[in-house]
């Protein structure tokens, strides 16, 4: 019994998440909510392990509460372009030095939407 409350309550919190990260991405002015609504397709498809959070008003992605990525729209920073990046519970390390953030643009392609999701799998195995 208890292990299915706890299945339970993941299940619920997830729903609250993804709710959450809807409304934030709703809120959103063009094009930042486009390619919010996007990546968080992609994300979902990619690592349907993560569950959709806010974190700093951000659309953001966790594994066991911790986050692993997030979006960070272009808008709110008052930046030329949005970024999309990982925390460092990701497992993208790579020697000595690998990217963190990825400046990103309206115009993905099908190749970019591959890379995304190639590190967002990597990000949590």
């Amino acid at each position: 019994m208890k292990e299915r409350a706890r299945e339970l309550k993941a299940a619920a919190a997830r729903a609250d998440g993804e709710s959450e990260v809807r409304a934030k991405i709703a809120e959103m002015a063009e094009p930042d909510r486009a390619l919010a609504e996007r990546l968080h397709a992609l994300i979902a498809a990619s690592a349907p392990a993560l569950s959709p959070r806010t974190w700093y008003g951000m659309p953001a992605y966790a594994l066991d509460g911790t986050v692993v990525c997030f979006f960070r729209p272009a808008e709110k920073f008052k930046t030329r372009y949005a970024t999309f990046g990982f925390s460092d519970k990701a497992s993208l390390d790579e020697g000595t030095m690998w990217p963190t953030d990825f400046a990103i643009t309206t115009d993905l392609t099908a190749a970019d939407e591959a890379r995304i999701g190639a590190l967002v799998a990597k990000a949590v195995s």
